[in-house]
């Protein structure tokens, strides 16, 4: 009886794959690569000299730029305090492509953070833009005072010096943009 079924099996197995050789194959579509448009070349960046770059604040107070002075900044963090919650940009300044998207890993201060960035087009320029709640904890790579890596696929590692701005910028954010006073100690009376 199991050899039956082993040759009825193999029979069948072998109507089916003399069936699906009588198929004609699909049709191929040819194209022509000049009606197609003139390919994107895709430079790699190099890592660009990050010795001399730091952090500065933008003219409105509403962003901080990581950069080398007198050049365009390379990494940005926006705030937008108006809104609720409190909006923190990241911003890639490389050239974008429209409709394209990346990871942009941040390393430093002991975390590691992944930002999902697109093509956005902000004042003429295609940059890499993520923007997140200011609560968001992946921003948290930003509060420490040592250094930081940014590494965009194409775009090389973006080696940025420790400093104590950015976390103080992410607190501000959070803080939907007020500045809260500090608390000095009260000086103890004198025991009598």
């Amino acid at each position: 009886m199991g050899q039956v079924r082993a040759a009825l099996l193999a029979t069948f197995v072998a109507a089916i794959a003399l069936t699906a050789c009588d198929r004609a194959p699909p049709p191929v579509q040819r194209v022509d690569l000049a009606e197609a448009g003139p390919a994107m070349p895709r430079v790699m960046e190099q890592s660009p000299d990050t010795t001399l770059a730091s952090w500065r604040v933008a003219d409105d107070g509403q962003a901080l730029h990581f950069g080398n002075a007198g050049a365009d900044p390379l990494l940005s963090l926006a705030c937008r305090p108006g809104e609720n919650p409190p909006q923190i940009s990241v911003i890639r300044h490389l050239t974008a492509l429209p409709g394209q998207g990346a990871l942009l890993p941040v390393i430093g201060n002991g975390m590691r953070s992944r930002f999902m960035v697109d093509a956005t087009l902000a004042n003429g320029e295609w940059r890499w833009e993520a923007k997140l709640p200011a609560a968001d904890p992946s921003l948290d790579v930003f509060t420490g005072p040592r250094d930081l890596t940014a590494t965009l696929p194409g775009g090389g590692m973006l080696e940025i010096a420790g400093s104590r701005l950015p976390g103080e910028f992410v607190t501000w954010c959070r803080a939907g943009g007020v500045v809260r006073p500090t608390v000095e100690p009260e000086a103890e009376e004198p025991v009598s």
